[in-house]
């Protein structure tokens, strides 16, 4: 990234409601609330209102942008790189994370956790972004065509060579991310610091149950996906599909959750919802939105919610959740927990 004379640099001030927590065993801060670029940053939303959002982002506390190879194919890297660049953001000032695995083209070694795609692909996701390195480099998916060792050694070579300062995963399982960790202690390595997992109200098992032996093992923390359950928790799809939802643009790639809501499980979901948009607004005097993503930033293995908007003021409603955070008692949970009535039980073998 171009450098800059101190005074031309727009300067990041730290937010007395954003909680920075130390990302995983590592020493890394990460702001509670982060922005993310899936689907809207370089995808749906291009030019400037992608500069607005960043520049919302970064005024209002938020040090950690992240994105993938696989975003818009690309586009999503090019335009934060492009938007870091003209609005003079410091680069040590910000958490920048990138993935890889799903690739930008076809081809044989395109695609997946090689040695190859490792290396190469983040090559040229820093030419995209427009900088010498990113703080996290995650594997997006597990790639079980690939030798741990090889996956744990191509990492480990990116933060040796100064490409990356830590590497994560996500989407993996507890026993894949088990694994790794053993290869890199076997080795004398560096593990994973951070899974990035879907959690919110509707989908609990896996980083509430699974993953609970690796985050007392281990100590990582997750960087939260999807925590509004792809808008479903703001109720926009109460009565419907808005034309211009995430839903209707991305119809392929939602399909399947679109039939669903029609299902009687759909329709019990939406009721749920329903009741928790009562409750927010009577009890909490607030909305749906700000109480679902302060429920999970809570959680004790939460260090991040990613963050998705379309338009700069969407972010607004989101970071009310800073306030709701401390408020999120025993009470609440016990009220909230029971209009959802799905809490995930643990195994027997994690009972006392």
């Amino acid at each position: 990234m171009t450098s800059h004379n101190n005074e031309d640099f727009f300067e990041f001030k730290m937010n007395p409601k954003m909680e920075y927590r130390r990302l995983g065993p590592s020493g890394l801060r990460v702001s509670a609330l982060s922005l993310g670029g899936w689907l809207t940053l370089g995808g749906t939303v291009k030019g400037d209102p992608v500069k607005e959002i960043v520049k919302k982002a970064w005024e209002n506390g938020i040090n950690f942008i992240d994105t993938a190879e696989a975003y818009a194919q690309g586009n999503s890297e090019r335009e934060i790189g492009r938007v870091l660049k003209e609005l003079k953001i410091r680069r040590s000032d910000l958490v920048l994370s990138t993935k890889v695995f799903f690739g930008v083209r076809k081809g044989p070694n395109a695609t997946g956790l090689s040695r190859k795609h490792i290396i190469e692909g983040l090559h040229e996701s820093l030419e995209r972004l427009q900088t010498p390195y990113v703080d996290i480099y995650f594997a997006h998916r597990p790639d079980p065509t690939v030798p741990m060792e090889e996956v744990v050694r191509a990492f480990n070579y990116c933060i040796n060579a100064g490409l990356a300062h830590y590497w994560a995963t996500s989407e993996w399982s507890a026993r894949e991310i088990e694994e790794a960790f053993h290869v890199a202690d076997k080795l004398g390595l560096v593990g994973p610091i951070a899974e990035q997992a879907q959690h919110n109200l509707l989908h609990r098992e896996r980083p509430e149950v699974e993953y609970a032996p690796i985050y007392a093992k281990y100590g990582i923390k997750t960087t939260v996906w999807s925590a509004l359950a792809s808008g479903k928790l703001t109720g926009k799809y109460n009565d419907g599909i808005p034309k211009d939802s995430r839903f209707a643009n991305h119809s392929e790639f939602f399909k399947d959750t679109v039939a669903k809501l029609e299902s009687p499980e759909g329709k019990a979901e939406l009721d749920k919802i329903r009741a928790l948009t009562k409750y927010a607004r009577e009890e909490l005097n607030t909305g749906i939105i700000p109480l679902s993503l302060a429920y999970i930033a809570a959680m004790p293995n939460t260090g991040t919610i990613i963050l998705g908007a379309s338009k700069p003021e969407q972010l607004d409603e989101q970071f009310e959740a800073l306030d709701l955070i401390p408020r999120i008692t025993e009470e609440v949970r016990e009220k909230v927990e029971a209009i959802l009535d799905n809490k995930p039980k643990e195994p027997r073998s994690m009972r006392p």
